[in-house]
């Protein structure tokens, strides 16, 4: 390509990292770039959990406009904030190799877990709500929003026992802390610690170059994932986990619902030949809704409804 490619992203260092990333692989095959940082929605209100924003892509819209508005070539996202359903004109360009998918706890001791304390967990994530008050139904949640950066203040600033973090966002920026607890009960969120990279679907020359970044594997696992998310949600923020794994030309399948008080939990675990993945999605999310899913889904829309 002769034009130089804008690449769009949110200005905290995590996204800015991913961008990056980006921008690297793309110098690397002989383009020339930019990067254009932008502010996003859910970069700018703080004070309410992300739940109770009630606004789809709130990490994401902002350049999705830019992108529409020829603003900016490309966007790249944390696949797991992108909407599962893409706004008209824009399309899935990339899906890069994924990092690990695990959250960890960032903690100031352990004891607690061990004594049966109640103790105070901050996340703004309502699927690490629920699942931590799943395991530990005792336990207070707080709500904790902000990048990366300002959150791990937070846990020193406050006197919680612990907050819940993605493990790639922490490694990504050099922030892991040696001493994480990491959780690999708990299920993430579908597509965590994969990239995504979004452009206009009119432009095929720029769908060619970016092609060239694609992780076959990591697209396969989050589109089963994102299937998943999109066929129990229908719009409708709930806490959802999903992880696909391939091994051994067989993929292996995760995914659970759970009430928004983390009491109830339904949950799927599937394999299928790495052949035979078209739908399986939505195969193993119908499997959740015929197990008492539908009628959870109507409860946690209800109680969602109410909070706005």
């Amino acid at each position: 390509m002769s034009k130089i490619i804008r690449i769009g992203t949110r200005d905290s260092e995590l996204a800015l990292w991913q961008a990056t990333t980006v921008q690297n692989k793309l110098e690397a095959l002989g383009h020339d770039t930019t990067l254009v940082p932008l502010k996003s929605t859910g970069d700018q209100v703080l004070d309410k959990p992300l739940y109770e924003l009630g606004i789809t892509g709130i990490f994401t819209k902002t350049l999705d406009i830019a992108l529409l508005k020829d603003q900016i070539d490309i966007a790249v996202h944390s696949m797991k904030d992108v909407p599962t359903q893409l706004p008209k004109g824009i399309v899935r360009a990339a899906v890069l190799d994924r990092a690990i998918a695990h959250d960890v706890l960032v903690h100031k001791g352990l004891d607690f877990l061990e004594s049966g304390q109640v103790a105070t967990i901050a996340t703004g994530s309502l699927r690490r709500k629920a699942q931590w008050l799943h395991k530990y139904p005792n336990h207070k949640i707080v709500n904790l929003r902000g990048n990366v950066n300002t959150r791990l203040l937070k846990v020193i600033e406050n006197d919680w026992q612990g907050a819940i973090f993605a493990q790639a966002g922490l490694e990504r920026i050099k922030l892991l802390p040696k001493d994480v607890l990491v959780l690999d009960w708990m299920i993430p969120a579908p597509a965590q610690g994969a990239m995504m990279v979004v452009a206009k679907e009119e432009d095929i020359t720029l769908a060619k170059v970016l092609a060239k970044l694609n992780h076959r594997e990591t697209e396969i696992a989050t589109s089963i994932e994102r299937l998943f998310l999109r066929t129990l949600e229908g719009g409708c923020t709930a806490p959802i986990g999903a992880l696909a794994q391939i091994m051994d030309q067989n993929v292996h399948f995760q995914g659970a619902l759970f009430s928004l008080d983390g009491k109830q939990k339904i949950e799927v675990k599937k394999e299928i030949p790495l052949s035979k993945t078209e739908g399986f999605g939505e195969v193993c999310a119908q499997e959740v809704l015929n197990s008492g899913g539908d009628k959870l889904m109507q409860e946690i829309r209800n109680e969602n409804s109410a909070l706005h």
